[in-house]
């Protein structure tokens, strides 16, 4: 798991075009925000599958991604799309990575970490990402080069350097073995760093980035989950392994974000336990 130190690359799209999108991103998330809110104050009449274990879908979730899917590409039909739902539907040289509803375990059982999340991702870099709670009105938002924000006002990760005084978030999926999962926060707990887990990946990231965890660790996420925290947390001052390089658009992968100070020693505890 490399982490790289954090760094600006060369801008690979015109800043006009990002920022026009990032306009329209922002006003969709919110329509959508609003509509997955309706469908959360109804949630027990939900039509509902399971896609796998511990993996459901509601018509929530299909209607939002193609509430998102519709707007966008009314705007920008030569972009591609990516959706946790309707899997890749087209390319482009820029590619929007829509996860509607993530947590959607949590939304239907009425817990209140759920979001909706819209990446932009160009050449294997995040250009933009905003990731929307409608339940608490939380905006978090990043365009390439310009800051990160929550509801407008300028984040940062926190300054923890001391992984007695950390607190990581961690996520687990069933893509996985369950046994190097446990080993990771059996390690986490000897050097007494403490843990979390929220059952949301984008909202986990967006909360390290904002400062309220210092790390999130996945053995494994999908792209939709985290394609616009890994453009909030950059933009936020912290590091991310490369999870766009090779196959993570398309088959997922580990995830690390973390504060740059900790980030070589929790990845040195979370390497040693994932090796035995």
């Amino acid at each position: 798991m490399t982490v790289p130190s954090p760094a600006q690359n060369e801008a690979i799209v015109p800043v006009a075009e990002i920022s026009e999108r990032a306009r329209l991103a922002e006003t969709v998330i919110r329509k959508a925000g609003a509509l997955a809110a309706d469908y959360y104050s109804r949630r027990a009449a939900l039509s509902i599958e399971n896609k796998g274990v511990q993996d459901v879908v509601s018509e929530a979730d299909r209607n939002c991604e193609e509430l998102i899917v519709a707007a966008l590409t009314r705007h920008f039909p030569e972009d591609g799309f990516l959706g946790e739902e309707g899997g890749l539907r087209s390319e482009g040289k820029l590619i929007w990575v829509v996860d509607p509803i993530d947590g959607t375990d949590n939304f239907l059982r009425g817990i209140p970490f759920w979001c909706v999340s819209i990446g932009l991702v160009a050449d294997r870099q995040a250009l933009l990402g905003y990731i929307y709670n409608p339940v608490t009105e939380e905006l978090f938002s990043a365009v390439k080069g310009g800051g990160a924000f929550l509801n407008g006002e300028a984040i940062r990760v926190s300054d923890t350097a001391d992984v007695e005084r950390a607190r990581i978030c961690l996520g687990f999926s069933y893509r996985r073995p369950v046994a190097p999962h446990a080993r990771v926060v059996k390690a986490l707990l000897d050097a007494h760093c403490e843990y979390s887990r929220l059952g949301s990946g984008a909202l986990g990231v967006a909360y390290t980035a904002a400062g309220r965890f210092d790390a999130y660790w996945e053995h494994h996420i999908n792209a939709w989950d985290v394609a616009a925290g890994l453009a909030i947390v950059s933009e936020a001052g912290g590091v991310t392994n490369d999870f766009l390089a090779g196959d993570g658009m398309q088959r997922g992968k580990e995830i690390f974000a973390s504060t740059p100070a900790l980030a070589p020693k929790l990845g040195a505890i979370i390497e040693t336990a994932l090796a035995g």
